[in-house]
């Protein structure tokens, strides 16, 4: 799914997804650098974000994929 990731007024990571017209914040990310690992949202959900360079700018539109509920 396409998930557009971007800095708020706060400065905290947000991640918005058209097709279901939610915006979240994220609360977890497994890896420091965002890109290549899994993030978690405000609202549970749990994304696989792409491989891409730690110096990627936001604001940016990705494919990522929802992992299953636990």
């Amino acid at each position: 799914m396409k998930v557009m990731i971007r800095k708020n007024v706060a400065g905290r990571l947000v991640a918005y997804v058209a097709k279901k017209d939610l915006e979240e914040p994220i609360v977890f990310c497994e890896k420091e650098s965002l890109w290549g690992g899994t993030i978690t949202l405000a609202n549970g959900w749990r994304l696989k974000l792409p491989e891409m360079a730690s110096d990627t700018r936001l604001p940016i539109t990705v494919e990522a994929l929802r992992l299953g509920e636990s």
